[in-house]
């Protein structure tokens, strides 16, 4: 059985979609299976346990050199790379134009989605691209719905526990500090999806003060500012590690005592490795990307007001990260 996934971006998606390779090798131990994705994601599939080939899309950066002959020189090599192999399946899980017209690109028969789900990005007319399509209900999980669409492509019969095939053993976990610690996301590529800089302190000093440094991961300058921001105001055991690889990324998670963090990539790693995670959701969107999978995740937030400090402590105390003491004082009424 010859498959081709593809989802190029974003991390998030890439995340999500993860879990269709392990359903795969449950029916088809024997199969190749190849995914194209954003170059920038090409380090975390490679952590994923069966994957026979990542072939890297740079869409993000040929945009910015068009008119560049080595771009098209690029473009024309992807190209060819991507007919190299025919493909039993060809499978688009993302269901935009541009990953309409990889897989067409690709040898082999194409899978695709009928149609969107709520609150996720979904291009019509890239419908006319597929051989076949698989309608979902609305309101469907973005993991269930990758899960479903290669489920009826291959004939599978999906199967539990929902596995994400990340091997963090194989990740890069040079960048742990030593001892007990918890990683912070608050960085989001949208900003209405940012938590309050005094919720993160108040919930930082709580798990300092009883042993568990608190590590601020960035990826941007301005992340960065806003890491060293918190983590002078948490104070000592608060650390802005360097600016990390996402193999890196996930050494870090992986060895973190629990991640607490906002609706983004960088946390859905945590979830997909079943580490301790708290997300924080400002809108109605955990019954679409929350994850369900194991109790060691907590969804907050339900989109009629955003989390509370007092419900992210709560949360790690259910988790076992914090003891069941009186509430912590918040930056407001310390003042």
């Amino acid at each position: 059985m010859q498959v081709l996934i593809v989802k190029v971006s974003s991390l998030g998606d890439v995340v999500h979609c993860m879990p269709v390779v392990q359903d795969i090798l449950r029916q088809y131990p024997d199969a190749r299976i190849d995914w194209v994705v954003e170059e920038g994601f090409v380090d975390l599939l490679r952590l994923a346990r069966g994957l026979h080939q990542v072939i890297p899309f740079a869409l993000r950066r040929w945009r910015k050199h068009l008119l560049a002959a080595s771009t098209w020189r690029e473009i024309g090599a992807f190209r060819r790379r991507l007919r190299e192999q025919r493909y039993d399946v060809v499978i688009d899980t993302q269901g935009l134009l541009k990953t309409g017209l990889i897989a067409r690109a690709a040898r082999g028969t194409v899978w695709g989605l009928g149609n969107g789900i709520e609150d996720a990005g979904y291009e019509w007319p890239v419908r006319y691209l597929y051989h076949h399509m698989q309608s979902m209900e609305r309101r469907t999980h973005v993991v269930t719905r990758s899960r479903l669409l290669v489920a009826a492509a291959l004939g599978l019969e999906l199967q539990e526990p929902i596995d994400f095939g990340l091997d963090a053993a194989r990740a890069d976990h040079s960048a742990c500090p030593s001892g007990r610690y918890a990683v912070f996301v608050h960085a989001t590529s949208r900003g209405n999806n940012l938590w309050p800089e005094p919720d993160w302190i108040t919930v930082g000093r709580a798990l300092l003060a009883h042993g568990t440094q608190v590590a601020l991961p960035w990826g941007s300058e301005l992340e960065r500012t806003v890491s060293e921001r918190l983590a002078a105001a948490m104070g000592p055991g608060a650390v802005v590690p360097p600016k990390l690889n996402l193999s890196q990324v996930v050494g870090l998670i992986d060895g973190a005592a629990v991640t607490v963090g906002v609706d983004t990539g960088l946390v859905h790693i945590a979830a997909a490795l079943q580490r301790p995670t708290v997300e924080l959701h400002n809108f109605n969107s955990a019954w679409r990307v929350g994850g369900f999978w194991s109790p060691h995740i907590i969804d907050l937030g339900d989109g009629r007001q955003r989390p509370t400090a007092q419900q992210a402590l709560d949360a790690l105390v259910r988790l076992g990260q914090l003891p069941a003491t009186a509430p912590v004082q918040t930056e407001k009424e310390r003042a």
